[in-house]
């Protein structure tokens, strides 16, 4: 949501004493956001660069230039779907560069100043999410043998139901969901969705007869896919020692879980190549529709494909999901639950998919940014490892804290305080190095929080000085992309 100044969702009002007055509630919802700072080329690796090249028929140049320019295109979505509001209806990469759908012609232009290509669409983004919704609503009325799933595709401006076989029961779920049929395109597929349940990607793991692999390393262990596990099940490592215990797991529904190692473990901030080397993880920003994408597995390696369709809803035998990303990387049984990376940037665990490694397929994943807030996670990274930055010295006050790419964190210590009197206020943000880290001032009006100063740099360190009448403030450290320890240093009128 953030790099301009507006109002935040107003909080829960509570007394204060003896003060007649209304004030802020501690607790609010973190803003969403999914944009990035420029992330050089050279971040790949090599062992993703030479999958680029052997998946995607790319060579070594041709592969770090489309890194380069998926990320550059990547943030002008976000920025674009940001600014646009209402009129934005979804934005693609194209060899030719960044289309983005929009609903009338004075957003066009927008999108044109931007430097990117613009179609104009009957539906925005937010309808097209409307109509999926309903679906999703009675997906119950979707046999899984005959509607594998439904998703929106950005690039026709539709939702498309899947239809294995002739289109009979998708048609009829269509209607029975009671959606605007002209919003709807009925494919026909092969694919067969299942879950990846027997071998997991990344580093293998074990509960009792069962194996499956690590997603990401976070803070005090790692996550994986849902249906791998149930709260409370104990799991033991690659080499059969004790290593830690399912603490959250989700599916049907959502396909995530955490594992929460003990003592003979350190989580670390790579991914296992199947190579004889890792690949480190410097953030977790959201690769755009169209973006190059690469993934971890043990039964198939590394294996490169393409963004194709967020939020789609996968109906398995099991039951149904929904927030799945789609793409056409290929998967096997056994790559469940590994690692989905865009650049260095970790973008989710395997769910299941269609298809195999030799004559290809579709296959999905769970995006990791969300399970990251589910469990309050904090996603280990190049610098999340080391101690809070100290940068920030001379104020009244300082705070440390850890923060995930999209996360808010709220100073002092996840309150608010009150100045009495009219003066200068001051704030100091110290973060790692590779992140962008943002910092805001927000001041309470009686109702709800409304940002009043904030500096938004493309880097760690932020600062502010603003003038300012008596009242309640608070500071929100906000992590616009990447992950990792910070310092804030506050002085108060």
């Amino acid at each position: 949501m953030r790099r301009s100044l507006a109002a935040v969702a107003a909080a829960v009002l509570l007394p204060v004493g003896a003060i007649a007055v209304a004030v802020p509630s501690a607790a609010t919802a973190s803003p969403a956001t999914t944009t990035s700072t420029a992330a050089p080329a050279e971040a790949a690796s090599s062992e993703m660069l030479a999958a680029m090249q052997r998946d995607l028929g790319l060579t070594a140049d041709a592969a770090r230039t489309r890194i380069a320019r998926d990320e550059k295109g990547s943030r002008t979505d976000a920025s674009l779907r940001r600014s646009l509001g209402s009129a934005y209806a979804g934005g693609w990469l194209t060899p030719d560069g960044l289309v983005v759908a929009v609903t009338g012609a004075a957003a066009a232009d927008r999108v044109k100043a931007a430097g990117a290509r613009a179609t104009i669409v009957g539906r925005s983004g937010a309808q097209l999410d409307r109509v999926k919704s309903t679906l999703d609503r009675h997906a119950a009325k979707a046999p899984a043998e005959s509607v594998p799933g439904w998703y929106v595709d950005v690039t026709t401006n539709t939702v498309v139901v899947l239809a294995r076989g002739d289109t009979r029961a998708a048609t009829a779920f269509v209607r029975a969901s009671r959606v605007d049929a002209a919003a709807i395109r009925v494919v026909r597929t092969t694919e067969v969705p299942r879950t990846f349940y027997d071998v997991r990607g990344g580093d293998a793991y074990y509960m009792g007869g069962g194996r499956c692999s690590v997603g990401f390393s976070v803070t005090g262990g790692f996550v994986t896919a849902g249906h791998c596990g149930t709260t409370g099940t104990a799991t033991q490592g690659y080499n059969q020692v004790s290593q830690g215990t399912f603490r959250g797991s989700s599916f049907p529904g959502n396909d995530y879980a955490w594992v929460q190692t003990n003592s003979n473990w350190t989580p670390q901030p790579w991914v296992n190549n199947y190579s004889g080397g890792n690949v480190t993880v410097a953030g977790s920003t959201e690769a755009a529709v169209g973006a190059a994408i690469c993934r971890s597995g043990s039964t198939t390696g590394w294996r490169c494909g393409s963004v194709q369709a967020k939020n789609q809803t996968v109906n398995y035998p099991q039951g149904t999901v929904t927030g799945l990303t789609r793409t056409n990387a290929c998967a096997e049984p056994g790559d469940s639950g590994g690692s989905w990376l865009s650049g260095q940037q970790a973008q989710g665990v395997t769910s299941g998919g269609s298809g195999n490694c030799s004559s290809g397929g579709t296959t999905y994943f769970q995006p990791l940014n969300e399970i990251l807030s589910v469990y309050g996670l904090t996603l280990r990274t190049s610098g999340g490892g080391e101690p809070p930055p100290t940068g920030c010295t001379g104020y009244e006050a300082t705070y440390t804290g850890s923060i995930s790419s999209g996360q808010s964190r709220y100073q002092p210590n996840g309150s608010y305080y009150y100045s009495s009197v009219s003066g200068t206020h001051r704030g100091c943000l110290d973060g790692p190095t590779g992140v962008d880290f943002d910092l805001y001032l927000q001041k309470w009006n009686g109702s709800t929080w409304v940002d009043v100063a904030g500096s938004y740099s493309p880097g760690p360190d932020e600062t502010i000085s603003y003038n300012g009448t008596a009242g309640y403030y608070r500071f929100e450290v906000h992590a616009y992309s990447g992950s990792g320890s910070y310092t804030l240093g506050i002085t108060n009128p």
